[in-house]
Protein backbone atom coordinates (compact mmCIF):
# COMPACT_ATOMS: atom_id res chain seq x y z
CA UNK A 1 0.00 0.00 0.00
CA UNK A 2 1.13 3.62 -0.89
CA UNK A 3 2.14 5.26 2.08
CA UNK A 4 3.62 9.57 2.58
CA UNK A 5 5.52 10.90 5.12
CA UNK A 6 5.51 14.65 5.29
CA UNK A 7 8.65 16.36 6.18
CA UNK A 8 7.57 19.35 7.83
CA UNK A 9 11.03 21.17 7.91
CA UNK A 10 12.55 23.35 5.22
CA UNK A 11 14.06 21.18 2.47
CA UNK A 12 17.05 23.15 0.94
CA UNK A 13 18.51 22.23 -2.48
CA UNK A 14 22.15 22.11 -3.59
CA UNK A 15 20.68 24.61 -6.22
CA UNK A 16 19.79 27.42 -3.14
CA UNK A 17 16.61 26.72 -3.27
CA UNK A 18 14.15 26.04 -0.09
CA UNK A 19 11.46 23.38 -0.19
CA UNK A 20 9.28 24.27 2.25
CA UNK A 21 8.29 20.75 3.47
CA UNK A 22 8.50 18.01 1.22
CA UNK A 23 6.58 14.40 0.70
CA UNK A 24 8.01 11.16 0.07
CA UNK A 25 5.61 8.50 -1.14
CA UNK A 26 6.93 5.05 -0.17
CA UNK A 27 5.96 1.36 -0.10
CA UNK A 28 7.30 -1.27 2.53
CA UNK A 29 7.11 -5.25 2.12
CA UNK A 30 7.43 -7.68 4.47
CA UNK A 31 7.89 -7.63 8.39
CA UNK A 32 10.60 -5.36 10.17
CA UNK A 33 12.81 -7.72 12.58
CA UNK A 34 16.10 -5.56 13.81
CA UNK A 35 17.27 -8.32 15.19
CA UNK A 36 17.91 -10.25 12.20
CA UNK A 37 18.89 -7.22 10.10
CA UNK A 38 16.66 -8.09 7.31
CA UNK A 39 16.13 -4.36 5.98
CA UNK A 40 16.55 -3.72 2.10
CA UNK A 41 16.47 -0.43 0.38
CA UNK A 42 15.59 -0.18 -2.89
CA UNK A 43 16.28 2.85 -4.98
CA UNK A 44 14.50 3.05 -8.70
CA UNK A 45 14.99 3.83 -11.84
CA UNK A 46 13.80 7.29 -13.52
CA UNK A 47 10.28 6.31 -14.53
CA UNK A 48 9.58 3.54 -11.82
CA UNK A 49 8.10 4.18 -8.44
CA UNK A 50 7.60 3.24 -5.14
CA UNK A 51 6.04 0.22 -5.56
CA UNK A 52 8.72 -2.22 -6.16
CA UNK A 53 6.56 -5.65 -6.60
CA UNK A 54 4.87 -3.51 -9.66
CA UNK A 55 8.09 -2.64 -12.09
CA UNK A 56 10.05 -5.46 -10.58
CA UNK A 57 8.65 -8.91 -11.19
CA UNK A 58 9.96 -11.69 -9.83
CA UNK A 59 11.71 -10.39 -6.68
CA UNK A 60 9.31 -9.47 -4.66
CA UNK A 61 8.07 -13.00 -4.04
CA UNK A 62 8.89 -16.01 -2.41
CA UNK A 63 12.31 -17.50 -3.72
CA UNK A 64 13.19 -14.04 -4.49
CA UNK A 65 15.96 -11.86 -3.43
CA UNK A 66 13.29 -9.41 -1.39
CA UNK A 67 11.11 -12.05 -0.03
CA UNK A 68 8.86 -10.74 1.91
CA UNK A 69 8.84 -13.67 4.17
CA UNK A 70 12.75 -12.57 4.68
CA UNK A 71 13.28 -9.54 3.82
CA UNK A 72 11.56 -5.69 5.07
CA UNK A 73 12.02 -4.33 1.93
CA UNK A 74 11.57 -0.46 2.02
CA UNK A 75 11.27 1.77 -1.75
CA UNK A 76 10.77 5.85 -1.76
CA UNK A 77 9.79 7.38 -4.72
CA UNK A 78 12.45 10.44 -5.91
CA UNK A 79 11.92 13.85 -5.24
CA UNK A 80 10.61 15.47 -8.66
CA UNK A 81 8.64 12.60 -9.64
CA UNK A 82 5.07 12.43 -10.21
CA UNK A 83 4.43 9.44 -8.06
CA UNK A 84 3.36 10.91 -4.66
CA UNK A 85 6.85 12.75 -3.39
CA UNK A 86 7.33 16.39 -3.84
CA UNK A 87 8.15 17.23 -7.74
CA UNK A 88 6.36 19.64 -10.56
CA UNK A 89 3.07 18.90 -10.66
CA UNK A 90 2.89 19.35 -6.33
CA UNK A 91 1.54 22.31 -5.80
CA UNK A 92 4.14 25.41 -4.73
CA UNK A 93 2.81 27.15 -1.62
CA UNK A 94 3.92 30.06 -2.34
CA UNK A 95 1.11 30.30 -5.26
CA UNK A 96 -1.26 27.85 -4.44
CA UNK A 97 -1.14 26.53 -8.19
CA UNK A 98 1.37 23.63 -9.20
CA UNK A 99 5.14 24.27 -9.98
CA UNK A 100 5.48 22.67 -13.35
CA UNK A 101 8.14 24.20 -15.08
CA UNK A 102 9.19 26.41 -12.36
CA UNK A 103 10.09 23.33 -9.76
CA UNK A 104 13.86 24.16 -8.69
CA UNK A 105 16.57 22.26 -9.94
CA UNK A 106 17.61 18.71 -8.30
CA UNK A 107 20.55 16.75 -8.21
CA UNK A 108 21.06 13.20 -7.24
CA UNK A 109 22.57 14.51 -4.41
CA UNK A 110 19.30 15.84 -3.10
CA UNK A 111 17.52 12.74 -4.26
CA UNK A 112 19.19 10.74 -1.49
CA UNK A 113 19.49 13.33 1.34
CA UNK A 114 15.61 12.57 0.91
CA UNK A 115 15.74 8.98 1.47
CA UNK A 116 17.82 9.83 4.36
CA UNK A 117 14.95 11.72 5.80
CA UNK A 118 12.37 8.60 5.22
CA UNK A 119 15.10 6.49 6.68
CA UNK A 120 15.09 8.34 9.79
CA UNK A 121 11.37 8.46 10.30
CA UNK A 122 11.36 4.94 9.90
CA UNK A 123 13.61 4.09 12.36
CA UNK A 124 16.04 2.15 10.13
CA UNK A 125 19.26 3.21 11.94
CA UNK A 126 20.93 0.15 9.91
CA UNK A 127 20.19 -0.92 6.74
CA UNK A 128 20.99 -4.26 5.78
CA UNK A 129 21.36 -4.15 1.96
CA UNK A 130 20.89 -1.17 -0.30
CA UNK A 131 19.94 -2.02 -4.05
CA UNK A 132 19.96 0.13 -6.83
CA UNK A 133 19.77 -0.28 -10.75
CA UNK A 134 19.82 2.69 -13.16
CA UNK A 135 19.68 5.99 -11.97
CA UNK A 136 18.54 4.06 -8.30
CA UNK A 137 22.47 2.66 -8.47
CA UNK A 138 23.48 6.73 -8.62
CA UNK A 139 20.97 7.14 -5.44
CA UNK A 140 22.45 4.03 -4.12
CA UNK A 141 25.94 5.42 -4.35
CA UNK A 142 25.22 8.57 -3.46
CA UNK A 143 23.71 7.66 0.08
CA UNK A 144 26.48 5.29 0.46
CA UNK A 145 29.03 7.59 -0.06
CA UNK A 146 27.20 10.34 2.03
CA UNK A 147 26.52 7.58 4.95
CA UNK A 148 28.60 4.39 4.76
CA UNK A 149 28.10 3.38 7.90
CA UNK A 150 24.37 2.87 7.51
CA UNK A 151 24.38 -0.13 5.21
CA UNK A 152 25.58 -3.57 5.44
CA UNK A 153 26.12 -4.19 2.07
CA UNK A 154 25.06 -2.98 -1.62
CA UNK A 155 23.45 -4.18 -4.70
CA UNK A 156 24.46 -1.82 -8.15
CA UNK A 157 22.88 -2.94 -11.23
CA UNK A 158 23.68 -1.57 -14.56
CA UNK A 159 24.33 1.91 -12.92
CA UNK A 160 27.79 3.77 -12.43
CA UNK A 161 29.55 6.42 -10.38
CA UNK A 162 29.25 9.45 -12.33
CA UNK A 163 26.95 10.35 -15.65
CA UNK A 164 28.77 9.63 -18.38
CA UNK A 165 29.27 11.85 -21.70
CA UNK A 166 27.36 9.34 -23.50
CA UNK A 167 24.64 9.31 -21.21
CA UNK A 168 24.92 12.89 -20.60
CA UNK A 169 24.50 13.36 -24.93
CA UNK A 170 21.24 10.81 -24.74
CA UNK A 171 19.36 13.01 -22.23
CA UNK A 172 20.21 15.86 -23.86
CA UNK A 173 18.64 14.61 -27.07
CA UNK A 174 15.38 13.76 -24.98
CA UNK A 175 15.39 17.06 -23.16
CA UNK A 176 15.55 18.46 -26.74
CA UNK A 177 12.65 16.45 -27.85
CA UNK A 178 10.21 17.58 -25.48
CA UNK A 179 11.35 21.63 -25.59
CA UNK A 180 10.53 21.22 -29.05
CA UNK A 181 6.99 20.51 -28.32
CA UNK A 182 5.42 24.26 -28.32
CA UNK A 183 3.18 23.31 -25.26
CA UNK A 184 6.33 22.94 -23.04
CA UNK A 185 6.38 25.56 -20.59
CA UNK A 186 2.43 25.88 -20.52
CA UNK A 187 0.58 24.98 -16.60
CA UNK A 188 -1.02 22.13 -17.11
CA UNK A 189 -0.16 18.37 -16.28
CA UNK A 190 -0.30 17.34 -19.63
CA UNK A 191 2.07 19.99 -21.39
CA UNK A 192 4.70 18.54 -24.17
CA UNK A 193 2.69 15.20 -23.95
CA UNK A 194 4.01 14.29 -28.02
CA UNK A 195 7.66 15.86 -26.82
CA UNK A 196 7.50 12.83 -23.79
CA UNK A 197 6.22 10.34 -26.38
CA UNK A 198 9.26 11.47 -28.88
CA UNK A 199 12.00 11.26 -25.84
CA UNK A 200 10.49 7.98 -24.49
CA UNK A 201 11.01 6.47 -27.83
CA UNK A 202 14.42 7.79 -28.10
CA UNK A 203 15.32 6.17 -25.04
CA UNK A 204 14.05 3.09 -25.87
CA UNK A 205 16.18 2.58 -28.03
CA UNK A 206 19.47 2.61 -25.34
CA UNK A 207 17.51 0.94 -22.82
CA UNK A 208 16.57 -2.29 -25.74
CA UNK A 209 19.64 -1.88 -28.00
CA UNK A 210 20.08 -3.54 -31.60
CA UNK A 211 19.98 -7.17 -30.13
CA UNK A 212 16.99 -6.65 -28.70
CA UNK A 213 14.56 -4.75 -31.18
CA UNK A 214 16.02 -7.24 -33.90
CA UNK A 215 15.31 -10.14 -31.76
CA UNK A 216 11.37 -9.04 -30.70
CA UNK A 217 10.59 -6.31 -33.33
CA UNK A 218 11.10 -7.97 -37.06
CA UNK A 219 8.11 -7.46 -39.30
CA UNK A 220 7.13 -10.35 -41.07
CA UNK A 221 8.07 -10.65 -44.76
CA UNK A 222 6.08 -9.49 -47.36
CA UNK A 223 3.65 -12.06 -49.38
CA UNK A 224 3.60 -9.48 -52.41
CA UNK A 225 5.59 -7.19 -54.67
CA UNK A 226 5.05 -3.70 -53.05
CA UNK A 227 7.66 -3.14 -50.23
CA UNK A 228 6.03 -3.22 -46.38
CA UNK A 229 4.88 0.56 -45.24
CA UNK A 230 4.11 -0.53 -41.45
CA UNK A 231 7.00 -1.76 -39.27
CA UNK A 232 6.23 -3.49 -36.20
CA UNK A 233 9.35 -1.55 -34.69
CA UNK A 234 7.50 1.63 -35.66
CA UNK A 235 3.96 0.82 -33.81
CA UNK A 236 6.26 0.12 -30.98
CA UNK A 237 7.72 2.59 -30.47
CA UNK A 238 4.51 4.93 -31.11
CA UNK A 239 3.25 2.69 -28.33
CA UNK A 240 5.73 3.17 -26.00
CA UNK A 241 5.73 6.91 -25.74
CA UNK A 242 1.74 7.07 -25.50
CA UNK A 243 2.22 4.60 -22.85
CA UNK A 244 4.60 6.67 -21.06
CA UNK A 245 2.70 10.16 -21.42
CA UNK A 246 -0.47 8.40 -20.14
CA UNK A 247 1.62 7.81 -16.98
CA UNK A 248 3.98 10.36 -16.33
CA UNK A 249 4.70 13.98 -16.70
CA UNK A 250 7.03 15.84 -19.19
CA UNK A 251 7.97 18.87 -16.19
CA UNK A 252 9.13 14.95 -14.07
CA UNK A 253 10.93 13.52 -16.95
CA UNK A 254 13.30 16.73 -17.10
CA UNK A 255 13.63 17.50 -13.86
CA UNK A 256 15.30 13.83 -13.28
CA UNK A 257 17.32 13.85 -16.60
CA UNK A 258 18.54 16.98 -15.41
CA UNK A 259 19.35 16.01 -12.05
CA UNK A 260 20.88 12.34 -13.40
CA UNK A 261 23.60 14.79 -15.33
CA UNK A 262 24.96 16.34 -12.40
CA UNK A 263 25.65 12.38 -10.67
CA UNK A 264 29.47 12.42 -9.74
CA UNK A 265 29.76 10.71 -6.46
CA UNK A 266 33.51 12.02 -6.54
CA UNK A 267 32.67 15.88 -6.50
CA UNK A 268 33.87 17.31 -3.04
CA UNK A 269 34.77 13.99 -2.04
CA UNK A 270 38.27 13.94 -3.49
CA UNK A 271 37.22 12.55 -6.94
CA UNK A 272 35.70 9.20 -7.98
CA UNK A 273 38.81 6.94 -6.76
CA UNK A 274 38.86 8.67 -3.08
CA UNK A 275 34.96 8.21 -2.42
CA UNK A 276 34.60 5.11 -3.82
CA UNK A 277 37.56 3.64 -1.98
CA UNK A 278 35.51 4.94 1.18
CA UNK A 279 32.97 2.30 0.63
CA UNK A 280 34.28 -0.48 2.05
CA UNK A 281 31.08 -2.97 2.83
CA UNK A 282 30.72 -5.82 0.85
CA UNK A 283 29.27 -4.98 -2.57
CA UNK A 284 27.53 -7.08 -5.62
CA UNK A 285 28.31 -5.44 -9.00
CA UNK A 286 25.92 -6.78 -11.92
CA UNK A 287 26.55 -5.64 -15.58
CA UNK A 288 24.33 -6.51 -18.71
CA UNK A 289 26.01 -8.41 -21.62
CA UNK A 290 24.18 -6.18 -23.97
CA UNK A 291 24.14 -2.82 -21.83
CA UNK A 292 24.75 0.22 -23.95
CA UNK A 293 24.08 2.60 -21.22
CA UNK A 294 26.14 1.54 -19.14
CA UNK A 295 28.22 -1.31 -20.31
CA UNK A 296 29.86 -4.33 -19.13
CA UNK A 297 33.28 -2.61 -18.80
CA UNK A 298 32.18 0.21 -16.96
CA UNK A 299 30.55 -1.69 -14.63
CA UNK A 300 33.72 -3.96 -14.33
CA UNK A 301 35.37 -0.28 -14.04
CA UNK A 302 33.08 0.23 -10.92
CA UNK A 303 33.38 -2.35 -9.29
CA UNK A 304 37.41 -2.59 -9.28
CA UNK A 305 36.94 0.77 -7.48
CA UNK A 306 35.11 -0.35 -4.77
CA UNK A 307 37.22 -2.33 -1.99
CA UNK A 308 34.85 -5.05 -1.05
CA UNK A 309 33.44 -5.84 -4.98
CA UNK A 310 32.39 -8.89 -6.31
CA UNK A 311 31.24 -8.27 -10.45
CA UNK A 312 28.77 -10.71 -12.21
CA UNK A 313 27.52 -10.20 -15.42
CA UNK A 314 23.78 -11.47 -17.14
CA UNK A 315 23.63 -12.45 -20.17
CA UNK A 316 20.58 -11.22 -22.14
CA UNK A 317 19.18 -9.76 -25.41
CA UNK A 318 17.18 -7.00 -23.65
CA UNK A 319 20.07 -4.13 -23.02
CA UNK A 320 19.93 -2.48 -20.40
CA UNK A 321 16.35 -3.30 -19.30
CA UNK A 322 17.85 -6.79 -18.94
CA UNK A 323 17.50 -5.98 -15.20
CA UNK A 324 13.83 -5.64 -15.25
CA UNK A 325 13.59 -8.83 -17.72
CA UNK A 326 16.10 -11.51 -16.48
CA UNK A 327 15.18 -11.87 -12.99
CA UNK A 328 15.84 -15.65 -12.70
CA UNK A 329 19.67 -14.52 -13.46
CA UNK A 330 19.72 -11.58 -11.05
CA UNK A 331 18.12 -13.49 -8.22
CA UNK A 332 20.75 -15.97 -8.56
CA UNK A 333 23.33 -13.58 -8.77
CA UNK A 334 22.41 -11.31 -5.41
CA UNK A 335 21.39 -14.53 -3.41
CA UNK A 336 24.94 -16.48 -4.41
CA UNK A 337 26.70 -13.37 -3.63
CA UNK A 338 25.47 -12.60 0.49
Amino acid sequence: MLKTYRHPADFALECGAVLHGIDIAYHTFGTYRPEDDNAVWVCHALTANSDVADWWPGTVVEGGFLDPVKHYTVCANIIGSCYGSTGPTSINPATGTPYYDSFPDLTIRDMARALTILADHLGLEHIGTLVGSSVGGFQALEWAAEEPKRFGRLVLIATDAKASPWCIAVDETQRMAILADPTYGEPRADAAKAGLEAARAIGLLTYRGPEGYNRTQQTPAADGTEPVREHRACSYQRYQGLKLSRRFNAYSYVKILDAFDTHDVGRGRGGLREALGRLTMPATVVGISTDIVFTPAEMRTLAAMLPNATYHEIESAFGHDGFLVEHDQLNSIIQSSK
